[in-house]
């Protein structure tokens, strides 16, 4: 039976933002410990799950894809020295030189995403440079029935005004070009992450994510 995440694990992320304090949070690292173990047993069921429509994710360590809890708070206005989230990079993170996957668990917070986030210039060019020449195909994964229905568009944050230089303001796929991220996300409700068969329900819906993810890594194979 694959693991399932306690409530445990959300009543502590709760009690935290109530008390984001180093103080509460050293008297209660037992709490912590529980929860992030929780987490940990989780995350290597779904990965194994997900491993069955994706090999590469079946070389992820599901301890090391954790971010950690400790905030950097050097260039933050908010002082608050923890997150009041688990998150994890299933081959996806800030700057990544390919597609992959997120899980964000946080209650009443959740979500799944997944595509390439932030990428460095030259490999968002890469990415530019594919759907311009291969639209009709990047449209089809968009468009298809399921993925349409769990992801109604690609993230629109910090979208450009005009078409990128060296595209045709003409392209066909000028408003996708405009894009700085290429990515999905699908929030999730609470019910659904504690659910008993969460570890198949959302490897499911990951998978609905592997053909944008194909697609955006075809220029880097």
């Amino acid at each position: 039976m694959p693991a399932t995440l306690s409530s445990k694990t959300f009543d502590f992320l709760k009690k935290l933002t109530q008390n984001n304090n180093r103080e509460w949070f050293t008297e209660n690292k037992n709490l912590y410990t529980d929860a992030q173990e929780n987490v940990i047993d989780f995350l290597e069921d779904l990965i194994k799950e997900m491993g069955g429509f994706d090999e590469e994710l079946s070389k992820i360590d599901a301890k090391k894809s954790l971010f950690r809890i400790y905030r950097d708070t050097r260039f933050s206005k908010g002082k608050s020295p923890y997150k009041t989230n688990f998150g994890a990079s299933l081959g996806m993170g800030k700057g990544s030189q390919k597609g992959g996957y997120y899980l964000h668990l946080e209650p009443k917070k959740s979500f799944l995403a997944g595509g390439i986030y932030m990428p460095e210039s030259s490999v968002l060019k890469e990415v530019r440079k594919e759907i311009s020449l291969y639209g009709e195909n990047f449209l089809k994964i968009l468009n298809q029935k399921d993925f349409k229905k769990y992801f109604p568009e690609l993230d629109q944050d910090d979208k450009l005004k005009k078409v990128p230089q060296g595209f045709e303001k003409e392209d066909p796929m000028a408003e996708y070009l405009k894009l700085k991220n290429f990515i999905v996300v699908y929030n999730l409700k609470d019910e659904e992450v504690l659910d008993k068969n969460a570890v198949k329900n959302l490897a499911k819906i990951f998978k609905l994510m592997k053909p944008l993810n194909d697609f955006l890594n075809a220029p880097f194979l």
